[in-house]
């Protein structure tokens, strides 16, 4: 590792305690300082000074381009797709970009410190996601925690160097690395698992960490042990050495007040073959709250069983508090990949609106296991596309005749599609047979993915941006000697995903609409538009307030282009009435309405601000909008 100091730790706080009218301490509440504004994780920002009335005057102030890779390599890998947030704490930012972890003048963005990240012997790159920050305990000062690969690493918050007491040099081996952002709690450091979604292998359990000397407080079993709550849902020993099941959302959510964090797991691996691990696989694609300082089960909810879609919960709750029938009721809304949205009791897990098991349809792969009932919430509706027929595909008054003509040649190709509803599983194809494909809606990217949820305490509205993708393929026996995809990579399973010609993972249903200035294919998908909405959820009625089109096409006709665009980021909120997003792929940075929904101002970006935004007072008292386009941060403000 390699540092590089700006400054004096002394002049740094000199700054923060600097009184008058010129400089004046944020609360912690107008700062931004975990990867979602608070633990409870509404990424609501106090703020007014923009506001609906003024939001058009929005300009960049600064920008801060990310470091190049060292050696001087051209800007692929992690440069080439940053989504990390940015926290801001005591007027100062602290933001991974690329491999170097750097802390700016929140207002200026003036380098403090940076810190290059070398390779450690348990090796990984930096995480892309953000870093997390640790107020210190008056003996103890302040730290940065980040991870990479399988080091979760602490820097001195004033200065940049290593923590001292923690780990080997700031360093602890996690073991099992994870690529989000720690989640701190009075000392208790807590991280998920990043364990590549193999069949059989590293476990995906929770851990937490002494935020002091790096000691190892806790882990839960994601996959419960023989006598364990939940072993229960795996039969046939299917629990023996399983993967995937792990948090690999980018952070986790926490109740201050009951000390109660609440954990979204993923679905377990292999992502689209179960039959080796029959059962509902708890906590397979479940919520699950555990007692922080301990790690003591609470309660857990299921909202998927048996995945065999990869639809996994993709974001960590947002806590609200909820009105109904005059009672106030401590909520949390859970949304990930398969489009539900699940508001619940956060003391007990019970649903507040409701939730049925309906039966769904049952697929025909030799030896799978299917779960008869899905869990469906009465309220609020699906927030992204949940099934397909053929009269959903694309007409040329949506689009081009071109792209109509590329979508039913795939259709031919593939045989023509089967949709039989919510959770249709993938059908079995058998060797020599002719082609004929599922198609699944949400796909593997769709619909409310790791971007999440934001949360409004005063009107009580959830934000979420949500898009329609699709999966298109079968399940078929393996050929020796083909490679399907990664989920095969080391796996015992006799089957795997295919499409189309039977070589190759599956696809989304999606097509050329001719090709660009360059000769590049213009791709867009298959089905009727709108592709992706911003959605506002009231939670005190589980009525959704309202939806718009996120984002444009600009390869279309005019007239044509507001058809949405793919991202997987999410939105944040303001007191001054605003829902801020990035999240599509015409690289526009939006502000909306948070009432009506009517978009009120845009600005072009020169990369895809695909990562969450942020909002906060710096030490000028000025109130910033920041965002991280691929490899760069730009700040905004008014004039």
């Amino acid at each position: 590792m390699r540092i590089f100091t700006f400054g004096t730790a002394l002049f740094i706080l000199g700054l923060a305690a600097a009184g008058g009218a010129q400089r004046r301490r944020a609360t912690p509440a107008q700062e931004w300082q975990t990867y979602n504004h608070d633990l409870a994780g509404t990424r609501f920002s106090p703020l007014t000074e923009i506001n609906a009335g003024n939001v058009a005057k929005l300009a960049k102030v600064w920008t801060y381009n990310f470091p190049p890779p060292p050696g001087g390599r051209g800007g692929g890998g992690l440069l080439s797709g940053s989504e990390a947030v940015p926290i801001v704490v005591s007027g100062v930012m602290y933001l991974p970009a690329g491999n170097t972890l750097v802390a700016l003048e929140a207002d200026t963005g003036k380098v403090i410190w940076q810190r290059e990240m070398a390779s450690g012997p348990q090796g990984g790159a930096l995480s892309r996601r953000g870093a997390a920050y640790w107020p210190g305990d008056g003996t103890t000062p302040a730290r940065v925690l980040i991870t990479a690969g399988r080091r979760l690493l602490s820097f001195d918050a004033a200065s940049g160097r290593p923590s001292e007491g923690f780990g080997s040099n700031g360093a602890v081996d996690m073991v099992v690395g994870y690529g989000g952002t720690p989640t701190i709690y009075k000392n208790v450091v807590i991280v998920g698992a990043s364990v590549n979604e193999v069949p059989l292998g590293p476990p995906g359990d929770t851990r937490a960490f002494d935020a002091i000397t790096g000691r190892k407080l806790w882990d839960f079993h994601t996959v419960p042990r023989p006598g364990e709550i939940g072993h229960e849902a795996w039969s046939d020993n299917g629990w023996e050495n399983r993967s995937g099941t792990n948090v690999w959302a980018f952070s986790m959510t926490v109740d201050e007040a009951r000390g109660i964090v609440y954990m979204p797991v993923a679905g377990p691996a292999a992502n689209y073959w179960g039959g080796d691990r029959p059962g509902n696989n708890l906590f397979g694609n479940s919520i699950v709250a555990v007692d922080i300082a301990t790690g003591t089960y609470k309660w857990h909810f299921q909202t998927v069983h048996h995945d065999i879609w990869d639809i996994d919960m993709s974001a960590a709750p947002g806590l609200i508090d909820i009105t109904q029938d005059g009672r106030r009721i401590p909520a949390l809304a859970t949304v990930g990949k398969s489009g539900y949205m699940f508001v619940l009791d956060r003391t007990n897990g019970k649903p507040v609106f409701g939730v049925e098991e309906r039966p769904v349809p049952k697929g025909n792969v030799p030896g799978e296991w299917y779960s008869p009932t899905q869990p469906f919430p009465l309220k609020p509706p699906a927030l992204a596309k949940t099934s397909f027929k053929k009269e959903d595909l694309i007409t040329a008054a949506d689009t081009t005749p071109a792209h109509v003509a590329a979508c039913q040649a795939l259709w031919d190709r593939s045989g023509g599609f089967t949709n039989d509803g919510p959770f249709t599983p993938f059908t079995f194809h058998d060797d020599g047979a002719p082609p004929k494909s599922t198609i699944s809606f949400p796909g593997g990217i769709g619909g409310v993915n790791w971007g999440g949820t934001a949360a409004d305490p005063r009107s009580g509205y959830l934000y979420v941006n949500s898009h329609d993708t699709s999966l298109v393929g079968w399940v078929e026996k393996k050929k020796p000697g083909v490679t399907y995809s990664f989920d095969a990579v080391g796996s015992p399973q006799p089957y795997d995903r295919a499409s189309v010609d039977g070589v190759g993972p599956f696809h989304t249903f999606s097509a050329s609409m001719g090709t660009d200035g360059a000769g590049r294919d213009i791709i867009a998908p298959c089905q009727r538009p709108p592709w992706s909405r911003l959605i506002a959820v009231d939670a005190n009625t589980g009525e959704i307030a309202w939806a718009t089109t996120l984002g444009i096409n600009e390869h279309l006709p005019a007239g044509k282009q507001k058809v949405g665009g793919s991202g997987s980021a999410g939105p944040t909120v303001t007191a001054g009435g605003l829902v801020f997003v990035g999240a599509t792929d015409d690289r526009r940075f939006r502000a909306f309405d948070s009432t009506s929904g009517k978009e009120l101002w845009s600005v072009q970006l020169e990369a895809a601000g695909n990562a969450n935004p942020i909002s906060y007072q710096a030490r000028n008292g000025k109130q910033y909008v920041a965002i991280v386009a691929t490899n760069r941060l730009v700040v905004l403000a008014l004039p």
